[in-house]
């Protein structure tokens, strides 16, 4: 081939994979080992040492989950990628390798319950602290920054209501004061957005759901964009500060614009440990290869049934940017010119009560607590993902009682939406 970079469809197959080498094997290998041999006491020191690449144990690194971390690093255009657990795994050894106790990162009020719920409990035993910002108003993040501030949080595409964040303004702001500008694309994944394009330096994903996109297993993902320079920031000392367990090694010398996704994984995976099993990154890997054609069609779908929903006598408002008539339109065309993703929600005239029974009355969509699958999906987040919140937090994140967030898959959307309509009447 050409010095041209492949397409999207191409890379989503092909990047970071080959026939296996001894087998010849052309689906990627689950590598389920524990551990790998060395090839003699100085190749051993060496990989402990951080002088070569290779395997060592697979709490660490994996063939199969490296197939994963080069094919997501490629698809995002990112420099390295690091396979992890679980979506609230990437976020935590996110923060694990920017913070220090006492220190604040600033986050979008519009996020993920679960993200919302981390950020103000868990974190708080590390002494890591959240100040929260308006999605709305990037200005709102600028006058939040302090001497402590160490990163900037928020979702491409906010869950549950499928908010468009303006990912260059707050870049501008994130640049402005060096701090690194952390995007949870998750909702959006590559396909739709890419947030390095516009700005951002680190990106994470649970790859548990549009990626993986089948509902059978729980991933998660950073990527490094190569974009901050961490050499001599010593708010950064992860980074820029000689490493004792590495003989002194300063991983942004010997690292340059992947040193990040190093710490992810010899500071962050070697120690905490919530490392991807080999056999998920296998069936996230094997999702991966029909995402573009999946996102398309979970857009075009959602589209259809956000604008049937619009409509409705018992319906009081849509929340999805793809409708000409939602406030984050104009964000969506520039962001998002193939689709404003899969997730949504509704506002129901008869409140919480009503909420409840939609999704106790719905057949075709699965009532719980995940998005990305190519089943159709159904919750109240007031009762459920966002159950821990006060009130005001709850309609901060767009979960107010009235609320019910869908999540459209592949189906015919016909029967999705007499699905909906049945249930809506009953």
């Amino acid at each position: 081939m050409t010095d041209r970079l492949p397409g999207f469809n191409t890379l989503a197959i092909h990047a970071g994979a080959a026939p296996d080498k001894s087998t010849g094997a052309r689906a990627t290998p689950i590598y389920q080992t524990a551990s790998f041999v060395f090839d003699d006491v100085d190749h051993a020191a060496s990989l402990f040492g951080l002088q070569a690449f290779g395997n060592i144990y697979s709490r660490i690194t994996n063939p199969t989950n490296a197939v994963l971390e080069e094919r997501i690093a490629a698809l995002e255009g990112g420099t390295a990628a690091v396979a992890v657990a679980s979506g609230h795994a990437a976020e935590f050894l996110t923060m694990n390798a920017l913070m220090q106790p006492g220190d604040e990162f600033i986050a979008a009020d519009k996020l993920y319950g679960g993200s919302i719920n981390q950020f103000n409990h868990a974190y708080r035993n590390f002494g890591w602290n959240v100040v929260w910002a308006k999605t709305d108003d990037p200005s709102s993040f600028e006058r939040a920054i302090t001497p402590r501030t160490k990163a900037i949080f928020c979702e491409s595409i906010a869950n549950p209501g499928g908010v468009i964040t303006d990912i260059a303004a707050l870049s501008a702001i994130a640049k402005r004061h060096n701090i690194p500008l952390v995007v949870d694309n998750t909702m959006a994944t590559p396909y739709l957005i890419r947030p390095f394009e516009h700005g951002a330096d680190i990106v994470v994903h649970s790859a548990t759901k549009f990626l993986g996109g089948h509902g059978n297993s729980i991933g998660g993902l950073v990527v490094d964009g190569g974009t901050f320079n961490w050499a001599g920031d010593n708010r950064y000392p992860a980074l820029s500060q000689p490493r004792p367990e590495y003989a002194g090694m300063v991983l942004s010398e010997n690292f340059g614009n992947f040193a990040f996704a190093i710490a992810i994984r010899v500071l962050g995976l070697r120690d905490l440990g919530p490392a991807l099993a080999p056999f998920n990154a296998f069936l996230i890997l094997n999702g991966i290869e029909t995402l573009p054609l999946r996102m398309q069609r979970h857009c075009d779908n959602a589209l259809a049934i956000a604008t049937h929903l619009s409509g409705h006598a018992a319906v009081d408002w849509v929340s999805y940017p793809g409708l000409e008539s939602d406030p984050y339109h104009a964000l969506a065309r520039r962001y998002a010119p193939l689709g404003s993703g899969a997730v949504f929600t509704v506002g129901l005239k008869g409140g919480y009560a009503a909420g409840v029974k939609l999704v106790s009355n719905l057949q075709l969509f699965s009532h719980l607590a995940n998005i990305g699958d190519t089943r159709s999906l159904v919750i109240h987040p007031a009762s459920t993902t966002h159950r821990q919140l006060t009130d005001p937090q709850k309609i901060s994140a767009g979960a107010g009682p009235e609320v019910v967030r869908l999540s459209i898959g592949l189906e015919d959307p016909a029967d999705l939406i007499e699905d909906l309509d049945a249930a809506l009447s009953a």
